[in-house]
């Protein structure tokens, strides 16, 4: 056996021996009334001995008394010599080890149980009481405060049988006891892990229930984070174009009656636009509610729901940001492979929230918006010549900017928002569109 395999077997041996868990910080007085317990239990174990030894010295042989002379032809008959032998060193020596060693009864219960049973194999002068005693208390502590539930179990099984063919100097009813102490212990034992399993089966239970509980609320967070990043993205564009053509018409309304029908119309269009892209919200976060696929939602067929917006519909969100008289151009240059759908919304709601900001913020403005590519990014810019603020901004929170920086980082892109050095604003994202 080399080095490593005498220091690996030493470690099984230590994680044996030690007890069941590590004991939580105890205050001195229990050591100190460890220790004392354990002194005690020597003076008791010293004290049956030089009780044991007196008695056994009192057995000395007895002169006969005189009797009638025998015919010369029978030999009288002998007494027995009786040779008192003490105990030595070795015994107190046994002894006083096997009382002491009960003040590591915590720390480690299965060294206890075994020194305290082999010094009681060696022991010869004590009452069967005072063994008795010294180890069901050994025994109790290993079967208390041991950690494994193999080395305990298999430890008293071994000891029964020890006990049985080993201890035959004994007295006479010591074994018995002795065995019958032990299969209660072991029967004890064997309870008590079966308890702590079921307590801890109870205890991964709860974890793993309250694991699940966390996910649950988190997924409910992170939905309620969507839906409000896509009702931000639907509303806030759309009523703040209804908005501006409100305010248009009532101001041409006696003069030019015609431009104020324009207005309410481009009204009425940003009002049905709204509706359909709340409906789409609201459908798709129907459906994924119900898990179902191609079943109706809210009296609606599923293959009826529109797509999710993309670059596609970007004239069109450009048209209806004109009607409201904010000057717009726009420059597209995108990839010669259709975007992935994740990207394509993404780079819609850029523009769409630059826009709106736009009209919140720089009332009076002109925007640029230009959208190019390279061989993996997607860039989109919205630059604006800074104007006055409506209105409306007064009710900015920002939710609209936080909620782009979600979803681009969801596909490792990036946003830069600021104002320009000549009173404008530049907000520019940059987006992976292929996987190099």
């Amino acid at each position: 056996m080399d080095i490593a395999d005498g220091r690996r077997l030493r470690r099984q041996v230590r994680a044996v021996l030690r007890p069941e868990e590590r004991l939580p910080k105890l205050p001195r007085w229990v050591f100190g009334a460890d220790a004392v317990f354990a002194v005690l239990v020597t003076v008791v174990v010293l004290l049956a001995m030089r009780h044991s030894v007196i008695a056994w010295q009192g057995t000395a042989p007895v002169p006969p008394a005189p009797a009638a002379p025998l015919p010369p032809s029978a030999p009288a008959a002998l007494p027995p010599v009786v040779n008192p032998v003490p105990p030595d060193t070795k015994d107190y020596v046994f002894a006083t080890l096997r009382a002491l060693m009960l003040a590591a009864r915590r720390r480690l219960p299965l060294a206890t149980f075994w020194v305290v049973l082999i010094a009681a194999r060696a022991d010869f002068f004590l009452p069967t009481f005072v063994t008795v005693l010294t180890c069901g208390i050994a025994i109790c502590a290993a079967a208390l405060h041991s950690r494994n539930p193999a080395p305990v179990l298999g430890s008293f099984a071994l000891a029964a049988v020890l006990v049985t063919t080993t201890f035959q100097n004994a007295a006479s009813n010591l074994r018995e006891l002795l065995v019958i102490m032990l299969v209660l212990g072991l029967l004890g034992s064997a309870g008590r892990f079966w308890r702590l399993r079921q307590i801890a089966a109870r205890l991964r239970l709860t974890e793993l229930r309250q694991e699940q509980e966390a996910a649950m609320r988190r997924a409910v967070e992170e939905e309620r984070s969507r839906i409000a990043s896509e009702l931000h993205d639907v509303v806030t564009h759309n009523v703040s174009v209804m908005v501006i053509q409100a305010g248009a018409a009532r101001t041409v309304l006696d003069s030019s009656p015609e431009l104020a029908k324009e207005a309410m119309r481009a009204v009425e269009a940003g009002g049905r636009a709204a509706m359909a892209e709340l409906r789409h919200v609201m459908g798709l976060l129907a459906a994924s509610g119900t898990g179902a696929s191609g079943a109706a939602v809210n009296g609606r067929p599923a293959e009826e729901l529109e797509p999710q917006p993309g670059l596609g519909q970007l004239t069109a969100l450009v048209q209806r940001v004109r009607a409201t008289g904010l000057p717009v151009t726009v420059t597209v240059s995108l990839p010669p492979v259709p975007l992935p759908a994740g990207v394509d919304l993404t780079a819609y709601r850029v523009v769409q929230e630059a826009l709106t900001n736009t009209m919140k913020h720089a009332a009076g403005a002109a925007s640029t918006i230009t959208i190019d590519h390279d061989d993996q990014w997607l860039t989109i810019e919205a630059l604006d010549t800074g104007g006055t603020p409506g209105v409306q901004s007064l009710s900015g929170n920002s939710r609209g900017l936080l909620g782009l920086r979600e979803r681009l980082t969801v596909y490792g892109g990036t946003l830069d928002a600021g104002h320009t050095i000549g009173g404008g604003y530049r907000l520019k994202a940059r987006v992976p569109w292929s996987t190099p």
